[in-house]
């Protein structure tokens, strides 16, 4: 008796899309200017340009990457000018 092929699970598999960590400053507009640190004790992010100095601070939960930071900064912007 012959045996039966196995199928097997050998798919390629597809690297991970890496998200970005710098930014690009909406105050001073410089590429790359914009870093974002994680305090996880006091699930603290903060993210700041290292030209200008413009900041912001945000809660922390397990799933947040530094594009969430940045983009909460970025909706912030929006609506502080929005209201003026």
């Amino acid at each position: 008796m012959a045996r039966r092929k196995s199928r097997s699970n050998n798919r390629p598999v597809k690297p991970k899309l890496k998200l970005d960590t710098v930014f690009r400053c909406p105050f001073c507009q410089l590429e790359n200017s914009v870093g974002c640190s994680f305090d996880k004790d006091l699930s603290i992010g903060e993210i700041s340009c290292s030209i200008c100095h413009a900041g912001y601070e945000t809660k922390l939960t397990p799933l947040t990457e530094p594009i969430d930071i940045y983009c909460e900064w970025i909706d912030e912007c929006e609506r502080v000018n929005q209201k003026s």
